[in-house]
């Protein structure tokens, strides 16, 4: 029990010491951590990849680790940047997990952003895209993991800057010889801000089955703070939002009847709804309505819906805040990355 209330006091002391949202950010939902951003960008990274049906079961590898620099497209400039490993990985885990957070819980996001960018780089040799310009990926975090210059984070840490960048800069060097793989191959790995309690299938999110992104154990995200959020739709609001997002859609009068959940998960995830005539996905809903997960509940308040949103992000792979609270714990990096993505492998690469 000791542990336990410890664990919960130090999830919200972080919390409290959450950086503000970056400046190169935009859009996105989420405006008090730059944990809770990365989720909406590593969706879309993630979904991309299953969607072209890649399930990460190959029986023999193609794999073949280089440590050679990456390439990254900066899209404001149209210039490829060569960014070492080392200062790739440490600008990633300053855009994508606040330097609040346990140095074990750095560890392992310092893992899978190295673990997400040599997967990248294969796929891109293998088939490459075209808008990359010959790159491994780009500085777009609509599309790619996010990524900080050293003047970037600088500019972000403001006065924190020098102690914030140590501390990520320590645990970065401290995990980059090693990669997680499943079949000798860099793993998909996914990682959101917090779960509704128990991570989410691939399946279930992207409708690709892969054997290491499966429902796992996240129960202390429910202390996470904004874990579980309102957002009230008027009428007439709901009505607009419904309609533009999914076209041709009856309605009718009874607004009780515009948004009914019909499927949810073990994890909580929204299968199904009902939108008026037409059967949509929970994901589909997230987008229309920009909540915060597909984790949710509906309930009517006169001519208003109240939905009621758990957790952040799209559930998949590792739960950061979930990763700060076990490392609270006592869990080592090691531990975090084999509980959140069970069956894979801890490979060292390099010396």
């Amino acid at each position: 029990m000791k542990r336990y209330l410890t664990a919960i006091l130090l999830l919200s002391v972080s919390a409290a010491f959450l950086p503000a949202l970056p400046v190169y950010f935009s859009g996105g939902a989420e405006k008090s951590s730059s944990a809770s951003v990365s989720s909406r960008k590593t969706e879309k990274t993630t979904e991309a990849v299953t969607e072209r049906g890649d399930n990460a079961q190959r029986e023999s590898s193609s794999y073949e680790y280089t440590g050679e620099p990456y390439q990254v497209l900066d899209v404001s400039t149209g210039e490829v940047l060569e960014v070492s490993e080392r200062d790739y990985v440490i600008g990633a885990v300053c855009a994508e997990m606040p330097a609040s957070f346990n140095e074990e819980a750095l560890k392992a996001q310092a893992a899978a952003a190295h673990t997400y960018a040599e997967r990248q780089r294969q796929r891109e040799r293998e088939a490459p895209t075209e808008e990359l310009c010959g790159a491994d990926f780009s500085n777009d975090t609509s599309k790619y993991q996010g990524f900080f210059t050293q003047e970037q984070a600088r500019q972000y840490f403001g006065e924190n800057f020098e102690d914030s960048y140590a501390k990520i800069s320590a645990a970065a060097d401290e995990v980059l010889p090693y990669l997680i793989t499943y079949k000798d191959e860099p793993i998909i790995s996914a990682f959101h801000s917090m779960s509704a309690g128990m991570t989410e299938s691939a399946e279930n999110a992207w409708g690709t089955s892969v054997d290491y992104l499966i429902p796992v154990d996240s129960s202390y995200d429910i202390y996470a703070p904004k874990y579980m959020e309102d957002v009230r739709y008027e009428r007439d609001v709901l009505k607009g939002k419904l309609e533009s997002a999914f076209t041709g859609v009856n309605l009718g009068d009874d607004i009780t009847k515009w948004l009914c959940v019909t499927e949810v998960s073990p994890s909580g995830t929204v299968l199904s709804a009902q939108v008026g005539d037409m059967t949509v996905s929970g994901n589909d809903v997230r987008t229309a309505l920009s909540l915060r997960s597909p984790s949710f509940e509906v309930k009517y308040d006169g001519d208003a819906a109240i939905i009621t949103t758990k957790g952040y992000g799209h559930g998949v792979g590792m739960s950061q805040y979930g990763a700060n609270s076990m490392a609270a714990q006592g869990s080592t990096w090691q531990e975090i990355i084999e509980h959140y993505y069970p069956g894979c492998t801890i490979k060292k690469v390099a010396m």
